[in-house]
């Protein structure tokens, strides 16, 4: 089994900055890509930000300039560094990765973390 733990949400001003992180651990042989999705009442998740195993990145165009997307692939962990926050990116935020188990190719999702951006 592979469990993917996130951390770092909370409420902050519009203008300010939040980091999120997410952990995999269990029986991963290797993560292909890990990125972050969100999802506010009454709509789907989107697409946020991604990261794959050879260093690719890609950004949703409303939080291109503003975030910022790194992995650490030695720890499994991911990270978004969220700076400008603006009410709009109020949301549930959840980590997702593509991973290689021992059963074969898998996709997890966390549990969600909530971002709430207002003054």
């Amino acid at each position: 089994q592979v469990q993917l733990v996130e951390s770092g949400g909370g409420l902050v001003q519009p203008g300010g900055s939040l980091r999120l992180s997410c952990a995999a651990s269990g029986s991963i042989t290797s993560i292909y890509i890990m990125g972050w999705y969100r999802q506010t009442p009454g709509n789907q998740r989107e697409f946020v930000a991604r990261a794959t195993s050879d260093g690719s990145t890609n950004y949703a165009d409303s939080v291109k300039g503003r975030f910022t997307i790194s992995r650490d692939n030695a720890k499994n962990t991911v990270s978004l560094q969220m700076n400008s926050l603006k009410p709009e990116d109020t949301a549930v935020y959840s980590c997702h990765a593509s991973i290689l188990t021992t059963v074969g190719p898998r996709n997890y999702w966390g549990q969600g973390t909530q971002v709430t951006v207002s003054s």
